[in-house]
């Protein structure tokens, strides 16, 4: 009788490592060790430069990153800082400008409201005679300037002093148009302290000789959000005021400004 076949024992070959490759290694990830069969992860590269050359020239990225990114906000404060003024001591112009800053189930929200307030003393004081209210009116239902007049209306300016623009989707639309399109050449405008030096000086690339009227607001989470996100803006400030697109909309020139100036004259 035959004996079984016993099972041949396996043994296992040995294998060649794997050649490396120059630069196939990648900081932080995992690779498959040939001569242990496991899976092992590579020590991550150091993110900072190890020889003094390298580090010289690591400075000089961060700081040319630095300056580009503070030439807006320098130059937005070169332009208007000498023509943010108070209600008190702003220059007297036949226009202001208030610029919207949303609403509230169909009234201007409280930033709003401040501006439009300040718009008020201003005509009530005598410094400006007509007030040119711009904001967004891209949906039916969502009307700025509408809810901007009727708040003024109540705080005494007269509906024939209020002239409404209802394409001005963002600052630089607004100055374009008001230029443009309203026909005004000078105006004082009306926003809050962070966002008054950007108005100033896009009204002035816009061709509007411009002061700005800085709304004080006390210093909560919205105030902040404000002014970092003009941090961010400027940037975009900038680009406008060198290659001065035309506004979203622009449309055919309107009398509503020389006709209430006219008609205040009048009287």
């Amino acid at each position: 009788m035959p004996l079984p076949k016993l099972p041949r024992p396996r043994v296992p070959r040995p294998r060649a490592p794997r050649p490396r490759v120059p630069g196939s290694r990648v900081p932080g990830s995992a690779r498959l060790s040939w001569s242990s069969g496991r899976l092992t992860r590579l020590p991550r590269r150091p993110w900072w430069p190890r020889d003094r050359r390298g580090r010289r020239r690591a400075v000089q990225t961060v700081m040319l990153g630095c300056v580009l990114a503070l030439m807006p906000v320098t130059w937005m404060h070169a332009v208007a800082d000498s023509r943010v003024r108070t209600v008190a001591d702003v220059p007297a112009g036949d226009v202001a400008v208030v610029f919207g800053a949303g609403l509230r189930a169909g009234r201007p929200a409280p930033y709003l409201a401040h501006r439009l307030d300040a718009a008020a003393e201003l005509y009530s004081t005598g410094k400006v005679k007509v007030v040119l209210v711009t904001g967004d009116n891209s949906r039916e239902e969502y009307d700025e300037p509408d809810a901007m007049r009727t708040y003024l209306i109540e705080r005494g300016v007269p509906d024939g002093r209020i002239v409404s623009d209802y394409a001005g989707f963002d600052t630089w639309d607004s100055c374009v148009r008001a230029r443009k399109i309203f026909g005004v050449d000078r105006a004082v405008l009306v926003t809050q302290g962070f966002h008054v030096r950007r108005a100033v000086a896009l009204c002035r690339a816009a061709g509007v000789e411009s002061y700005g009227v800085g709304v004080s607001e006390r210093r909560d989470a919205t105030w902040y959000y404000g002014g970092i996100r003009e941090m961010f803006a400027s940037g975009k400030a900038a680009a406008e005021a060198l290659l001065r697109p035309d506004p979203m909309f622009l449309g055919p020139t309107e009398t509503g400004v020389t006709e209430a100036l006219a008609a205040g004259h009048a009287r």
